[in-house]
């Protein structure tokens, strides 16, 4: 009896909970008979989302909508009867479930506005909202059997997925609201390619107005951004038995969202705790390269030329005119035809030059392309695309594979960084030519380098030589001066090139080597340090002193040598005494004669 008591009293606390739950306006599940009406709001189990009825400002309709609960500014992530809004002023509608197990909208008078429209065969079902932000339907048999995320809007949430099945023709994309007020369908939508290996595209209506180029099972390798460090989370599963693609993001670690703005702007956001407001992180197209086909057929894209379009080599505009006056959407042609396309006679020749390819680097690979599944490598995929000739360009990707193109390149990006190598077939001549030019080019840098590089030695070499003969010129000038002008030529072959064999010693003001003239005479020879602060006029007085004072510990001056920076004296080696002691090993004296004039006597005492 306590037991029952106590079970009863559980029941009803749990149902004034519940009901206090639906009068202060906040439900945790949608059943039969606990519909949600226009005052309260459908919450996740964590707080994360909330479900309820909503008017968007300067709007007179009212909608269903799923938002982040606590993170403002909203963002309306689902809206149910985006195309059937009920009047705000309708406060007796409500979302619940019908006697089919379905949910349904109904206006005030009764009349269903949005239905789920799935069969169950349960005669109870539940609806809840998830903390993913999936809306789900549940019934006891089959668990889920209908879920928001399986009917996208224009948000794309993390595990939420949007594509293709080719078997079934269902497509899930993500389509734009008609305006920022309006969550009527707008013009766009961004959806996946069913092909291999599949394409991320915003269309405009049924015209591609963006591309996120070829999957390589790890990125979009037409979005630069995406280069070998990119970890979003995105991810792209393709089952072709199946017949299925889906593009989904799996990041749990932050709040997030991908929608497709009225514009056509594909813009992904993040929650920022720290600015507690959503910050962009990404979005496309940002330029007008990245708009599909900008340059048209044969045309190349880069944002940082001016004007950004060009032709590929071996192209020209189709129009002149068009091209010149900015409009390139009508493309290029080929400026000479393909040698394996030309129907002569003599087409089966030897003789008949071959096509090339021209590679591409770092390029957007353009759209239509074809994998070639039983391709292993590039040369097998050059090769395939060289026996065939409507093959017009080819590139193998390491992380998909050979891929082919047959008609127009078209939707071609050149990135400063990242992109992927791409070759397009041209006529031999127009490649020799452009190889030929190329060649030309190269040469004519490198001959202009070493050009400029003999002119930079002439020039330091006869200034060194000026400035040497100048000082020569002044010692010269002097006719008390009786001494041999060696040459830096003999000097050096007199020392072996200043060997450090040859070497004697050294001291602050440079180096003393032995050497051995032509006629054998043998000598000391002192070579000034560059780093010297002795000037020509010391130089000149130290020559002119040293070469007229007799003494007996004085080593005789037979002579010197000025070239360039060079300042070389030679004196007599005593083969009796090293040369070192008497250069190293004794003090210099200086003796000033003020009263005649400034000059310097070098004088070695023992």
């Amino acid at each position: 009896m306590r037991l029952m008591i106590s079970w009863c009293s559980c029941l009803v606390i749990f149902c004034l909970l519940q009901a206090s739950h639906r009068t202060s306006g906040v439900a945790y599940n949608i059943t039969p008979s606990e519909p949600l009406f226009p005052n309260q709001t459908l919450v996740s189990s964590g707080n994360i989302f909330e479900l309820g009825f909503f008017t968007l400002s300067g709007s007179e309709n009212q909608y269903i909508g799923i938002r982040y609960k606590n993170l403002t500014p909203s963002k309306i992530v689902w809206v149910a009867n985006r195309e059937q809004p009920l009047p705000y002023t309708d406060r007796s509608a409500k979302l619940t479930i019908g006697s089919d197990g379905n949910l349904k909208l109904m206006d005030g008078q009764e009349n269903i506005v949005w239905s789920t429209n799935v069969s169950s065969r349960s005669n109870y079902t539940l609806a809840v909202l998830l903390d993913s932000g999936n809306f789900v339907l549940q019934d006891g048999i089959y668990g889920e059997i209908w879920g928001s995320f399986e009917d996208p809007t224009d948000t794309l949430l993390p595990t939420m997925k949007i594509g293709v099945n080719v078997r079934t023709g269902v497509k899930k994309f993500l389509i734009s609201w008609r305006s920022d007020s309006d969550p009527f369908p707008g013009s766009f939508s961004t959806g996946m390619t069913s092909e291999t290996p599949p394409q991320a595209f915003t269309w405009n209506g049924l015209t591609p107005y963006w591309r996120g180029g070829q999957w390589d099972k790890s990125k979009f390798i037409g979005i630069a951004t995406m280069d070998q460090s990119y970890s979003s989370g995105f991810t792209v599963q393709q089952d072709t038995q199946k017949g299925t693609t889906y593009y989904s993001v799996n990041r749990y670690d932050i709040f997030l969202y991908m929608f497709i703005s009225p514009g056509g702007s594909l813009t992904i956001m993040y929650w920022d705790d720290g600015a507690r407001a959503w910050l962009m992180d990404w979005a496309a197209p940002n330029n007008t390269c990245e708009i599909y086909g900008t340059c048209g057929p044969f045309g190349v894209c880069n944002s940082l030329n001016s004007p950004i379009c060009r032709c590929i080599d071996g192209f020209v505009p189709k129009s002149n005119e068009e091209w010149n006056s900015l409009n390139w959407t009508r493309g290029c042609e080929r400026e000479m035809e393909l040698n394996c396309q030309k129907n002569t006679s003599t087409s089966t020749s030897t003789n008949v030059k071959k096509d090339a390819f021209w590679q591409m680097s770092q390029m957007k690979l353009p759209d239509s392309g074809n994998y070639i599944s039983d391709i292993g490598d590039e040369e097998e995929c050059e090769s395939w695309c060289r026996s065939n000739c409507s093959c017009l360009a080819y590139s193998y990707v390491s992380t998909i594979g050979c891929m082919v193109w047959s008609k127009d390149l078209i939707d071609l990006q050149e990135f400063p960084t990242a992109g992927e190598d791409l070759f397009v077939r041209v006529a031999h001549v127009k490649a020799g030519g452009s190889r030929h030019k190329a060649v030309i080019i190269s040469l004519s840098t490198i001959a202009g380098i070493i050009f400029f590089a003999v002119f930079v030695f002439v020039l330091c070499k006869w200034r060194a030589n000026k400035t040497g003969n100048a000082w020569q010129k002044q010692l010269k000038q002097d006719d008390s001066l009786e001494l041999t002008l060696y040459s830096f030529d003999s000097i050096l072959l007199a020392t072996n090139k200043f060997s450090t064999t040859s070497k004697l010693g050294q001291g602050g003001f440079g180096s003393v080597y032995k050497g051995k003239l032509k006629d054998g005479k043998e000598v000391a020879v002192k070579r000034l340090s560059s780093t010297s602060a002795q000037g020509v006029e010391e130089f000149k007085n130290e020559i002119i002193l040293i070469s007229k004072l007799q003494h007996r510990n004085l080593v005789k001056l037979v002579g010197y040598c000025i070239e360039g920076e060079e300042k070389i004296l030679l004196y007599e080696y005593l083969s009796n005494k090293s040369l070192d002691t008497f250069l190293f090993g004794w003090s210099f004296l200086f003796i000033y004669l003020s009263q005649i004039n400034y000059f310097s006597i070098m004088y070695f005492l023992p």
